[in-house]
């Protein structure tokens, strides 16, 4: 086979559903960083991201229920006060969240209300650039803040890969030079994987030498990660549709790093994964398109939590959404919401303290835009990552000083 024989087969496995970004030079901000080993075993905690992507609406999903003046900025879309799941007197969740009820319960999940940062944009593109490069509002910075934190402190040698991107061809926070294996498509993976080692197994010439000394590291990765004969079978059910398809790939690629007694295995694992889930930029008809999404939210997580006690690794793994911006607290003329500021997000894991965090919309208090003005920057969630559950020095990483939010159980 000639060697561009090869490179059409590798671009049909990428097209069908494997991405295999090339380790690049860090950006160079990120290469003035002096590397610093971890905390011993720190990425031995698994962090999972969940991109609620289009800008989640953080009132219909988080519902300050009790305030008045709910109902009369949304008229035609709020959530009706009696089908509200009350978490306390003043806030509920829409009742299409009702699957993460035994997480609530447990005290296993805690909800961040307020989310963003000074002088929010409400481009999606340059909101999302800010999220996943943890910039400021007026800074541009060409590396996302986990290549960063990769940087400063690299991922042990043995894992697989720093991360596994699912959904999604995009690498966010790991922009810039980390080593992440993305599944653009998880149902065709299986397939795609097996015609890229299909191909370098039965095609050994000098012409191929070059390219497969390259490509190696990030396809053997993948491959890795992909199931396997007796690795560990999960009996969770998982929920239909892609964002459930995501989160199945995902458990089964950390199921084919486990052993049975949920141990990694040496030489494959990785430290963090992102998940996708589409359509949240709901400018009209909001109201059955965001209680779908939000069912495929709950649901997904709830299946992610099933599978990860299985693995023996809820209390070692922590989940955290995230989302460009929130919406306008005001229903628009077409029965949805336009980009708005501030949104809740959840994070999820055994060692989680549940509860509510951050500061409760004040529906009296909008500002001159008709936006909630900032309770939470977003960075603290990211410092919570990074000192207290990697035990990293956020600060280098985020280059500046963050408190983290206090979240998590010793």
């Amino acid at each position: 086979m000639l060697r561009r024989r090869f490179l059409r087969s590798m671009t049909a496995a990428a097209a069908v559903g494997l991405s295999m970004p090339i380790r690049r030079a860090l950006a160079q901000s990120a290469s003035t960083l002096a590397p610093a080993p971890p905390r011993a075993g720190a990425y031995r905690n698994l962090l999972i991201l969940v991109e609620l992507k289009g800008g989640n609406d953080g009132l219909n999903t988080v519902v300050p229920y009790d305030d008045p003046n709910y109902r009369l900025l949304r008229k035609h879309i709020g959530i009706d006060r009696e089908r509200v799941i009350a978490l306390d007197e003043r806030t509920g969740l829409h009742p299409a969240l009702e699957p993460l009820m035994p997480l609530w319960r447990d005290g296993h999940l805690a909800i961040v209300q307020g989310v963003s940062y000074a002088q929010p944009n409400l481009s999606h593109f340059r909101s999302i650039e800010i999220w996943n490069t943890a910039s400021r509002a007026d800074e541009y910075l060409n590396d996302g803040w986990l290549t960063r934190a990769f940087a400063e402190a690299p991922v042990p040698a043995g894992f697989a890969a720093d991360a596994l991107v699912i959904g999604s061809a995009e690498m966010g926070p790991f922009d810039g030079g980390a080593r992440a294996v993305a599944l653009v498509n998880p149902a065709q993976f299986a397939q795609a994987s097996r015609l890229v080692r299909a191909v370098a197994l039965r095609e050994r010439n000098a012409q191929l030498a070059h390219i497969l000394d390259v490509e190696n590291d990030i396809v053997h990765a993948a491959l890795r990660l992909t199931p396997h004969p007796g690795q560990f079978v999960l009996k969770t059910a998982f929920p239909a549709g892609a964002f459930g398809a995501s989160v199945k790939t995902a458990m089964q690629a950390l199921a084919s790093a486990e052993t049975p007694r949920g141990q990694p295995i040496a030489g494959q694992g990785v430290a963090a994964i992102r998940l996708t889930l589409n359509g949240f930029d709901t400018h009209q008809n909001q109201l059955g398109q965001h209680a779908a999404l939000l069912a495929q939210l709950a649901q997904g997580l709830a299946a992610m939590r099933s599978s990860l006690i299985e693995l023996g690794r809820w209390d070692d793994t922590l989940i955290m959404t995230y989302a460009e911006f929130g919406r306008r607290p005001h229903e628009n003329e077409s029965n949805g919401t336009d980009h708005g500021t501030v949104a809740p997000h959840f994070v999820a894991g055994g060692r989680v303290r549940g509860g509510l965090y951050g500061a409760a919309p004040d529906l009296a208090r909008l500002d001159g835009n008709g936006n909630l003005p900032v309770g939470v920057d977003f960075r603290r969630m990211y410092a919570t990552v990074l000192g207290p559950w990697w035990g990293l020095d956020a600060s280098r990483v985020l280059r500046g000083r963050f408190d983290p939010l206090p979240l998590l159980r010793s």
